[in-house]
C-alpha cells in the first residue's frame, strides 16, 4: 500500500463502529441478502479530472486490509456483544474492490456498490471519507494548519466542558483528511474528561483508549421495509435488534419514515427497553418535546432515558439544544462534521445510500428513507409518494 493511500485509511476498523454492529446482525440473520449501495452528490461538487481514476488505485489498496491480532482483542474485551463467530469472521475479512464500480463523466463522480449485504455494508463510510479526502488534494484546496486545527478544537472542547455537554466524535465519513482526523481525536484526548466520552471510529477508539459508540443506521429500517413491508419495518428492525444483542446497544434511530410514524410503533415494550433514541433530522427541540411526551405516554421518566442528538451539530445548536433539554431527559451529542472538517473550507455534502435490496424472493426491491427533514428523503420519487401514501405521511 503506497503512503498516500494508507494516509486516507488506517486499518480496517477505520469505519464507523455500527457497520461493525450492523454487519454481526447481517451475519447472524440475513447472510443470503444482497444489497446495492449509490453515491449521492448532494453538494453538488465538481470533481477534477483523473478523479475516478485515482479513486480506484485507493479502493484497490483496500483489499490489504485485514483484521490483526490486537484490533480484534480489543473488540473482544470492548465490545462483548460482538459473538466470537463475527469476530473470527471479521478477521477473515477483506475488502472486494470488484464489489465497487467508480465512473467519471466530465465532473460527475457515479460510485455503485453491489454484493452480499454482509460483505458490501463495510464500504459505504470508507468510500466517503476517501471521496472527501481526495477531492481536497486533487483540488488543491489549502485549509488551516495543524496549530490552527488543534486551537480550534480545543476551543469547542472547552465550549463544551463549560456547558457540562456530553459528547463524541461521529465525523468520519466527511473528514478532511485522516490527518486532520488524527488531529482532532489528539487534541480532544489531551484535555480528556467527563464531557468527551468516545468516537464512532473504531480504528480512533482502539488508538486513544475511549469507546467507540454506535448501534445502527437508516439501512437497517430500510431493508426491512424492502423485505418486509413499511407498516412493519420499525417494529421489526427493533425487534430483531433485541434478538441479536439482548439489550445491548439500546440506542433506536427514530426518523427513517419520519419520527411520528417510529412512535406509533415505539410501544411500551421497546420505549422501556431501549436506553434511549438518536436524532438526526428535523427540528432537534421538536423531536425532544415529541420525545419527552412520548416517554411519558408509555408511563416511563424521561429522565431515565437519554436522545443522542448527531444532526449537523455545532457550537450554538448545541447550546438551544442543552438549554431546552436541561432537567427534562438526558442527552448527549455526536459532533461529525463540525470536528473533523472544520478547517478553513467548505465541507462536502456526500452521501451513501442502500438503494435496493435482494429479498427473499429473488427480486430486486428499491429503498426508500422519508426522514423529518424533506430534503433528506432518499428513493424514487413514485417510491417516496407511495411510502407516504402507506404510512399516510403528510409532509
Amino acid at each position: 500500500m503506497t503512503v498516500e493511500n494508507k494516509a486516507i485509511l488506517g486499518s480496517l476498523l477505520d469505519n464507523d463502529f455500527y457497520k461493525f454492529t450492523m454487519q454481526c446482525a447481517v451475519v447472524q440473520l440475513f447472510p443470503r441478502t444482497k444489497a446495492r449501495y449509490t453515491f449521492i452528490n448532494r453538494g453538488k461538487h465538481s470533481f477534477p479530472a483523473g478523479f475516478a481514476d485515482a479513486m480506484r488505485e485507493t479502493v484497490k489498496a483496500m483489499s490489504q486490509l485485514q483484521l490483526s491480532k490486537e484490533e480484534k482483542e480489543f473488540l473482544r474485551i470492548n465490545c462483548p456483544y460482538l459473538s466470537p463467530l463475527y469476530l473470527d469472521f471479521l478477521e477473515g475479512y477483506k475488502y472486494d474492490p470488484s464489489e465497487v464500480k467508480i465512473a467519471q463523466n466530465g465532473d460527475d463522480l457515479q460510485v455503485t456498490v453491489e454484493g452480499y449485504w454482509y460483505r458490501t455494508i463495510l464500504w459505504e463510510v470508507p468510500l466517503l471519507a476517501v471521496i472527501s479526502e481526495l477531492y481536497y488534494k486533487m483540488t488543491g484546496a489549502i485549509g488551516w494548519t495543524d496549530a490552527q486545527i488543534e486551537a480550534n478544537t480545543r476551543e469547542k472542547e472547552n465550549f463544551y466542558k463549560d456547558w457540562g455537554v456530553v459528547f463524541a466524535e461521529f465525523g468520519t465519513r466527511r473528514r478532511h483528511s485522516y490527518h486532520v482526523h488524527d488531529i482532532v481525536m489528539r487534541t480532544l484526548m489531551q484535555g480528556y474528561n467527563s464531557s468527551f466520552i468516545g468516537s464512532s471510529n473504531v480504528h480512533f477508539a482502539m488508538k486513544y483508549k475511549v469507546k467507540p459508540i454506535g448501534t445502527h443506521a437508516h439501512e437497517w429500517f430500510m431493508f426491512h421495509a424492502a423485505e418486509y413491508s413499511y407498516k412493519m419495518s420499525n417494529a421489526l428492525s427493533l425487534e430483531h435488534w433485541v434478538d441479536v444483542f439482548r439489550g445491548d446497544l439500546g440506542v433506536a434511530l427514530s426518523d427513517t419514515y419520519t419520527t411520528d410514524v417510529f412512535f406509533k410503533q415505539f410501544d411500551k415494550k421497546f420505549s422501556k427497553l431501549f436506553d434511549g433514541v438518536r436524532h438526526d433530522s428535523g427540528d432537534p427541540i421538536e423531536f425532544a418535546e415529541k420525545t419527552i411526551a412520548h416517554y411519558k405516554k408509555m408511563g416511563v421518566n424521561p429522565l431515565s432515558k437519554y436522545i443522542i442528538f448527531s444532526d449537523g451539530l455545532n457550537t450554538e445548536k448545541v447550546r438551544a439544544i442543552t438549554e431546552a433539554c436541561k432537567g427534562k431527559i438526558g442527552i448527549s451529542f455526536g459532533i461529525g462534521t463540525n470536528l473533523t472538517n472544520d478547517v478553513g473550507l467548505r465541507p462536502m455534502n456526500i452521501v451513501m445510500k442502500l438503494t435496493e435490496v435482494l429479498t427473499s424472493d429473488n427480486e430486486w426491491v428499491p429503498t426508500v428513507k422519508l426522514s423529518d427533514e424533506p430534503n433528506k428523503h432518499t428513493g424514487a420519487p413514485k417510491m417516496i409518494q407511495l411510502v407516504k401514501e402507506v404510512l399516510s405521511i403528510k409532509q
